[in-house]
């Protein structure tokens, strides 16, 4: 397969590494994008999380969560331009969509888009999504959402950055007082932060493990200075990198932001021994406007061009 300079220029976006390296590996791989991340990845020349963690498009996520904190939901909601996420009627719209969300039985995105809109049952969400982008002016989508019941507990949500980031946290305590409440609204501000992937490593799948371990591995053996270790060495070297990136993708092993001299867990254990009650948390749902989209960048030149049908 013929590499040309878009595919190039792409995955150095998406990996941060150089061009020849970039080239290189479109050539190892059969120009397979994701092929190619993993590709440099491996030699060590891309981060980790570069493609996941690229913020492309624009809108808000929201949050609707009922005064007793025992049912909430979460939704993002994209728009063309930051100009329009920061509208009124937009706004308006996306929390609209929020409280709907919290009552609905669908189970995915294109369920709840051909749901009866609730502030007006002659139409779909769908159809109430086609009036809006009609009004404003700009293609919207609605693009995903959550909702949570805690019927043996309750669910404490935070914004972070006016929309760019939505949390909720679900937790099983027998005291709900302030400190609880503050303790929580800690941990979601973490949550948006260091962005974890799991609560603990008893979430962490075996799949994930061993890809982890193939990708340290592969960056190690790719290093010179490691050609004459034996293989017990590189094992040990293999668990203990991916030891540390466990204690980042993990909550309650990642060091606590407000303290770091203590980890998330230690931090929850001492709010639980001051209220007298265990403080657990069962699940978190984090939201980032535009994470894992990509948005096509044009130069004005070509712009122009393609608009005069040149």
């Amino acid at each position: 397969m013929a590499i040309t300079a878009s595919m190039v220029k792409e995955l150095r976006e998406l990996s941060g590494a150089g061009m020849m390296d970039c080239k290189k590996a479109l050539a190892a791989t059969d120009g397979d994008m994701d092929k190619a991340v993993e590709f440099l990845r491996e030699k060590g020349l891309a981060a980790a999380e570069k493609k996941a963690g690229r913020i492309a498009a624009e809108g808000i996520v929201d949050v609707f969560i009922t005064e007793d904190g025992k049912l909430a939901s979460i939704v993002e909601v994209n728009s063309e331009t930051d100009f329009v996420a920061k509208n009124d009627t937009f706004k308006t719209f996306v929390a609209e969509v929020v409280a709907q969300a919290a009552k609905t039985n669908a189970s995915n995105i294109d369920e709840f888009l051909e749901e009866k809109w609730e502030k007006d049952t002659s139409k779909t969400v769908k159809e109430q999504l086609a009036s809006m982008i009609a009004i404003i002016g700009e293609n919207m989508n609605i693009r995903r959402f959550e909702k949570i019941v805690a019927d043996n507990g309750f669910v404490v949500s935070y914004i972070h950055g006016g929309g760019r980031i939505g949390i909720l946290v679900q937790v099983e305590s027998s005291v709900n007082n302030d400190t609880v409440q503050e303790a929580v609204k800690n941990i979601a501000m973490q949550i948006a932060a260091m962005n974890p992937k799991y609560i603990d490593r008893q979430e962490v799948s075996a799949e994930y493990i061993e890809h982890e371990k193939e990708i340290l591995k592969a960056q190690i053996q790719n290093d010179p200075s490691n050609s004459k270790k034996p293989e017990n060495i590189i094992e040990k070297m293999i668990e203990g990198r991916l030891n540390k990136e466990l204690k980042e993708v993990c909550l309650l092993e990642q060091v606590y932001v407000k303290d770091g001299d203590l980890t998330v867990a230690q931090y929850l254990a001492n709010v639980s021994k001051e209220v007298g009650a265990d403080i657990t948390i069962k699940k978190f749902v984090r939201f980032e406007t535009g994470e894992g989209i990509e948005k096509k960048a044009e130069n004005f030149a070509e712009e122009v061009a393609k608009q005069m049908g040149q």
